[in-house]
């Protein structure tokens, strides 16, 4: 007779009861890993202005060069406008090399195998040249409300709070238009390839545009129309693609909740209105209009020009706006806001504590608008913090919020900036993306994870495809109370162990050893504002062999893990299989027996979960 052994491990899909009981006082973490598995992007582990040696350290596969500054950029002559960051100045920067600026954050990112995205200036006006220059010079428009400290001619372009309106652009700046920027992107494809060749993949349509009368007010004096942003975005996104049609376009880059709703001319006359602008364009919210226009272009020319749309989000702190998430701030107040309001990216059922009093089930609301006005479009988050970089509840929130932006199926991420290194919020970064310091990643696969009680444990959970293994981050947020967490896991065929990794205050990631895994149960006590990592292995798969135990009789012998339950099944024909034996193995291997016949018989074993 013939027969043929295989081995594999199941492919889940049963609904499973626990098999531990929850002991008094812990917290129990449930992780299915059987469902809701989708894909996390590793994109979602970006940061802003990173070098090289940042980027390596913290793994970052994502490195945004954007801000007020960059749309106030001068490829041709390497220098910015700092706009009204900075009393409006153009400040060269260093060497004179058109492009210099820019081609060093590409050549950063590259050394550490990261992507770049790269802000293309579509407001028109950048630094004059390379002679420091400053939009209001006081002994030109008079005295101001404030001038810097080390050039005391230039202002700040107001007087008593109003802007002044009256002034010359051309003072320190110059306009130069889509074609200019098209020959920069000309630049950077010759200088570094195309983007499916390893150059730059993400080029932003500008920043924040719906507050260009704010940050640009010395060129732009009045609040942008949805028209204007619509008519810039196709024409210098057409230009891009021209050049490289592989590349991904990113816009709108808006600024926060009003930009969500409302284009620049209309936010001027939030709350009491009328909102004119809105009123001209069909009185759709601005977001949904702008998705909805680039499906039209699309539609009407054969191109898709929008390939993420790019929205900024800051916490806007209480209710008073005298709480502020980001910012130094860490009282206990500020802290127990941080542990809460991480909550606005994802719960739609969360009212926000600040100004914005209202849901914003951020990432949901972004993901129904894309389906409902274009969908096929990814979702991108280039701009967001937390705050409290150098302090442990900085680093909680910003583990809960890289865990949410994997669990919500966000596609891109880069926080503003990158962390210095060493920081807690830096190895808040490191425990997703190198905790041991060799690189190794939380998990790429999300599966079904749920905490009781998430402003106090929150736990995120990922199967890594790599080597199988179940990884799941649980974090403390509580400002002094320790808790017992016991994972239960189900759907998930482990070896029995879980190796935990964990940052505390002391900001130290530190490698805890091993801990059992007992009837699917791990458990570990961990300390107040911490994360722990458990990265659970996965088992091997069951090992099955044969042989004649008498000339009519075969013995199947198979090698596992005790008190795991596995499945003998067998066939004629290796399409339809059916079940021979289900064991729960009491040690490492059993042996059953089959009678032979002069048929082909095959034969396969696989773990299935108890």
């Amino acid at each position: 007779m013939k027969f043929i052994l295989q081995t594999r491990v199941a492919a889940l899909a049963m609904a499973l009861f626990l098999t531990c009981r929850p002991v008094l006082g812990q917290t129990v973490i449930s992780v299915d890993a059987g469902a809701n598995v989708h894909p996390i992007s590793e994109l979602v582990y970006g940061v802003n202005f990173a070098n090289s040696n940042q980027l390596a350290d913290l793994n970052s596969p994502l490195n945004r060069s954007g801000g007020n500054a960059e749309s106030r950029y001068n490829w041709n002559v390497n220098a910015h406008n700092r706009a009204a960051d900075y009393f409006f100045e153009s400040i060269a920067d260093n060497p004179a090399t058109p492009g210099a600026e820019a081609d060093k954050h590409v050549a950063n990112s590259k050394a550490a195998g990261a992507d770049s995205m790269i802000t293309i200036p579509t407001l028109g006006w950048v630094a004059k040249d390379r002679t420091q220059r400053w939009s209001y010079s006081i002994a030109k428009y008079g005295q101001q409300d404030s001038s810097d400290p080390f050039q005391s001619d230039a202002g700040n372009g107001t007087v008593n709070g109003i802007k002044i309106t009256n002034n010359f652009p051309t003072d320190a700046n110059v306009l130069l238009d889509s074609t200019n920027q098209q020959n920069w992107v000309k630049h950077l494809t010759n200088q570094w390839g195309l983007a499916g060749g390893g150059g730059v993949r993400y080029y932003l349509m500008d920043n924040e545009p719906s507050l260009w009368s704010s940050t640009h007010f010395d060129v732009h004096h009045a609040g942008t129309t949805l028209r204007e942003i619509r008519d810039k975005f196709v024409e210098y996104g057409s230009k891009v693609k021209a050049v490289d049609a592989g590349a991904m376009v990113c816009a709108p880059e808006e600024w926060g909740w009003l930009g969500y709703f409302y284009s620049g001319a209309d936010q001027e006359v939030v709350p009491s209105g009328p909102f004119n602008d809105r009123s001209t364009n069909g009185n759709m919210d601005y977001i949904p209009w702008f998705l909805d226009q680039a499906r039209q272009f699309e539609t009407n020319s054969g191109q898709r020009l929008l390939d993420v749309l790019t929205v900024h989000y800051y916490p806007q702190g209480d209710a008073f706006g005298t709480t502020q998430e980001f910012s130094t701030n860490t009282s206990s107040q500020a802290q127990l806001l941080r542990n809460r309001s991480t909550r606005s990216l994802w719960d739609t059922n969360y009212t926000d504590a600040s100004w914005i009093q209202d849901v914003v089930k951020l990432v949901p609301r972004f993901k129904s608008w894309i389906a409902t006005y274009y969908p096929g479009t990814k979702f991108g988050l280039t701009e967001y913090s937390w705050g409290a970089d150098d302090h442990i509840n900085g680093a909680t929130a910003q583990a809960d919020v890289l865990g949410i932006l994997g669990r919500e199926g966000v596609d891109l991420a880069t926080r503003w900036t990158v962390p210095a290194s060493n920081t807690p919020v830096a190895n808040a970064f490191k425990m997703y993306r190198n905790y041991d310091g060799n690189k190794s990643k939380f998990g790429n696969l999300s599966v079904a994870t749920s905490a009781p009680a998430p402003d106090n444990v929150a736990a995120f959970g990922a199967l890594r495809t790599s080597d199988g293994a179940l990884t799941v981050m649980v974090i403390n947020k509580q400002l002094s109370t320790s808790a017992t967490v016991q994972l239960a896991l189900t759907n998930f065929y482990h070896n029995g162990t879980a190796q935990l990794w964990q940052l505390t205050s002391t900001n130290v990631v530190t490698a805890l050893g091993a801990r059992t895994v007992t009837a699917g149960s791990v458990t570990a006590t961990v300390p107040a504002q911490s994360v722990t990592l458990f990265v659970v292995s996965a088992g091997a798969p069951p090992q099955l062999s044969a042989s004649l135990q008498t000339p009519t009789t075969l013995a199947l012998t198979l090698t596992g893990y005790p008190n795991q339950r596995y499945v003998i099944d067998r066939s004629v024909d290796l399409t339809n299989w059916t079940g021979f034996v289900t064991n729960l193995l009491s040690t490492n291997t059993f042996t059953i027996t089959d009678g032979l016949t002069n048929a082909a018989r095959f034969y396969r074993a696989y773990w299935t979960p108890k």
